[in-house]
């Protein structure tokens, strides 16, 4: 994704889709760690790149710009797309 002025101001960071994500998966998911699956860049959830200007929610690599998750939700359901995690962790009942 090329960067320009007008995408850098619509840019959110990963706390912007946490209760989306904790409607998706029931925990909270912003301290998840993800890696990318095209650059192999580590991370928490709470630091990709989210974009909500899209036709649903957009995550991407904050170090290679590569799409990471998508979210698209309707009144009937939800569509979630993690095409673009390698892996993800999530820390254990006793450490939340």
């Amino acid at each position: 994704m090329t960067m320009t002025a007008q995408t850098a101001d619509l840019k959110l960071d990963g706390n912007a889709i946490g209760g989306l994500l904790l409607g998706v998966f029931g925990i909270e998911m912003t301290v998840a760690m993800a890696t990318c699956g095209s650059c192999g860049a580590r991370g928490a959830l709470a630091e990709v790149e989210v974009y909500v200007q899209c036709p649903g929610t957009v995550a991407r690599c904050p170090a290679c710009g590569s799409v990471l998750l998508r979210v698209v939700e309707s009144r009937e359901r939800t569509w979630l797309s993690l095409e673009g995690i390698r892996t993800l962790e999530l820390p254990t009942a006793t450490e939340r």
